[in-house]
């Protein structure tokens, strides 16, 4: 299944930096535009990941900001 997802992007210093309106939550970086919407697709892949099994734990982290 195809699906259109809308990117917001800007260049560091560094890095290619964006996020997915649809899913705030998942932003990353690349080193060159192609690396970031292959870095975003590969986070929205894990994010709705389906095959997750019966016995999966749940663990809190913890990080300062």
């Amino acid at each position: 299944m195809n699906r259109k997802l809308t990117v917001i992007y800007w260049q560091s210093t560094q890095f290619w930096l964006g996020k997915l309106l649809e899913y705030p939550e998942i932003m990353t970086q690349g080193e060159t535009l192609a690396e970031l919407e292959e870095n975003l697709i590969d986070a929205y892949r894990c994010m709705v990941l389906d095959d997750v099994p019966e016995n999966y734990q749940v663990k809190e982290l913890m990080c300062e900001t």
